[in-house]
């Protein structure tokens, strides 16, 4: 069977210098991110998970988006752009610390009054926006908070979505540990039984890419 090509540090220059065009903000706030955020800065996802992420934005057509994990808001910064100018974003993330980082670059990038930052605990802005009637409102979601939460964010992300509406999952690879079977880590285990739900669940179609650290896609039937 074939194998994805192994990608050495050429190929993923040449990955970045060929096939991503990055937002010269978006570029500026991964710079920003590994001096002001240093010590957390390999939470930020890459260029080109960005990159997809918005071209997936404006495949689906989506205008309403949510996600479950900010950080310093490369992501949130990326789906905006690709968002239509009536286009809304909810960013769930409890740092503000991190996102104070985030307005900064969202504003510069004129995109700040797309993006709707609840600083709550993710499943508690999800569980608010069921009860307030938004069920079936969102044409996307990225999720990329507590791996031991991803079964509960993506329960409640299915009921949000749209039918036809698309799911995307970070770290689903974990790096490599989720095929290790002596590994045995709390959030390898959570990754890895999430993973195998997915791979189960006939409400949705799947793909799981090997762009970053992995990203399961699942649309919703």
């Amino acid at each position: 069977m074939p194998k994805t090509v192994t990608v050495t540090d050429a190929v993923h220059d040449y990955l970045l210098r060929t096939g991503v065009r990055e937002h010269p903000v978006l570029q500026r706030l991964r710079l920003a991110t590994q001096t002001e955020a240093a010590d957390a800065a390999s939470m930020q996802i890459s260029p080109d998970q960005g990159a997809l992420m918005a071209l997936l934005v404006q495949l689906t057509g989506a205008r309403r988006a949510l996600e479950a994990g900010t950080f310093t808001g490369y992501s949130a910064l990326a789906v905006a752009l690709a968002l239509p100018a009536d286009g809304r974003l909810i960013a769930c993330d409890v740092s503000e610390q991190w996102t104070a980082i985030a307005r900064r670059f969202w504003a510069e990038a004129g995109v700040a009054h797309k993006i709707d930052l609840r600083l709550a605990p993710a499943l508690h802005t999800m569980d608010a926006l069921l009860a307030a009637g938004d069920a079936s409102s969102f044409d996307f979601a990225f999720l990329d908070a507590e791996k031991s939460e991803y079964e509960a964010y993506y329960e409640r992300v299915l009921k949000l979505l749209r039918p036809g509406g698309l799911v995307a999952v970070d770290n689903v690879l974990w790096s490599g540990r989720v095929a290790d079977p002596t590994n045995q880590d709390p959030n390898t285990r959570a990754i890895r039984a999430f993973n195998e739900k997915l791979r189960n669940d006939t409400r949705v179609d799947i793909a799981m890419v090997t762009v970053a650290d992995g990203i399961f896609l699942a649309r919703k039937k």
